[in-house]
């Protein structure tokens, strides 16, 4: 049985549900409270009607996930946190037996090990299968819902320097390496972007790289790789470079006959954490065996596009080409009216080649 209570200008609806008083929410208006009862008496019919006894997570989950709609590298995420995390505790659980109470502690007993962002990410994939067991009419209310979980305080990721760059670049093992990282802070490109580009991709004569819509991503997942869309569709576009990195590529290029542009000695793609455990920590964190003190501890390869963007802020650049050139889509109203023009490039690749000049400035 559901009723409405008053909340100053607003109205609450609640609800009793396995001995507990459950606050369903806030509505502006009577009505559009009256409405959502009428909706709670409909699904708590269906639950009845639909069984006896609710499904156990772990046995929802195993129905659940194969026909969940949803890329493979996300899915795969989503298995590591149900797998590591969430089933070991609520897997024997009906679903309709899940209190909130029991979430909160949950939430509780991961904060003591993880950061808070993978907290918050684990609480919400153990939500989106709950309320898709609500959909069923498995269950009446989602205990995930307006869950307040602590962020604590966050710390700015670091930002380098082009002076920075240039030393990580220079502890590079080979070429191949040291482009990746220029090519990386100089253009804002993702990992996956950078380790699946391809020649043909590379346009010299233009001074662009193009990230295509089919193939302009290297996927890594569960010891399996291939080419396929980049991470959104923002991220499909043309990269303009400056004159410094037209002249890397083209020695790149010319250093190697393979596809893959920046690819390992035998032409192969790269594997990502092989790259960062053996080539990116130690050029970035120090390695005593080569006399190598700290350039910026904790620094990860995608702060590389963090360091773009800043430099980027630094030089004045217009906000519709910084997304345009991170691959991100401006959001509301400015993503309709705000556009990356050719007059907005060549203020950009002065500053980035100028910045290179003041840093080392040669190959």
């Amino acid at each position: 049985m559901a009723w409405i209570e008053r909340h100053g200008s607003h109205y609450r609806v609640r609800y009793r549900y396995a001995g507990q008083t459950i606050l369903d929410g806030r509505y502006d208006t009577v009505d559009a409270a009256r409405a959502r009862i009428t909706q709670l008496d409909h699904l708590n019919r269906a639950v009845r009607q639909r069984l006896t006894t609710p499904p156990t997570l772990a046995e929802w989950v195993a129905a659940w996930l194969p026909a969940h709609l949803a890329g493979v590298a996300t899915t795969a995420k989503y298995e590591s946190m149900l797998r590591t995390h969430i089933l070991p505790v609520f897997g024997d659980h009906r679903l309709d037996a899940i209190t909130r109470n029991e979430v909160k502690a949950f939430a509780r007993a991961l904060a003591d090990d993880l950061s808070p962002v993978t907290v918050r990410s684990i609480v919400t994939v153990l939500g989106l299968v709950l309320r898709e067991a609500i959909d069923e009419h498995y269950l009446l209310f989602d205990p995930t819902a307006r869950l307040r979980l602590r962020d604590g305080p966050s710390e700015p990721r670091p930002v380098a320097t082009p002076a920075h760059v240039w030393r990580i670049a220079g502890r590079m093992p080979n070429l191949h390496a040291r482009l990746l990282a220029f090519t990386a802070a100089y253009t804002g490109m993702r990992f996956g972007e950078l380790a699946g580009l391809r020649r043909a991709h590379v346009h010299l004569d233009r001074a662009v790289i193009h990230v295509a819509a089919d193939s302009g991503a290297l996927h890594e997942v569960a010891g399996q790789r291939w080419l396929g869309p980049p991470k959104t569709k923002a991220a499909v576009r043309d990269i303009r470079l400056p004159p410094f990195l037209v002249d890397g590529l083209a020695r790149l290029l010319s250093a190697h006959p393979y596809d893959t542009v920046f690819c390992a000695d035998t032409g192969r793609w790269m594997w990502r954490t092989t790259f960062v455990e053996r080539i990116w920590r130690p050029a970035c964190d120090g390695c005593p065996d080569r006399d190598w003190e700290p350039i910026i501890e904790g620094f990860r390869f995608h702060d590389l596009r963090h360091t773009h963007r800043t430099w980027m802020d630094e030089d004045g650049i217009p906000e519709a080409l910084k997304s345009q050139r991170l691959g991100h889509q401006l959001p509301g109203i400015r993503g309709v009216y705000a556009h990356a023009t050719e007059p907005m490039q060549p203020p950009l690749l002065a500053a980035l080649q100028q910045r290179w000049l003041d840093n080392g400035g040669h190959w």
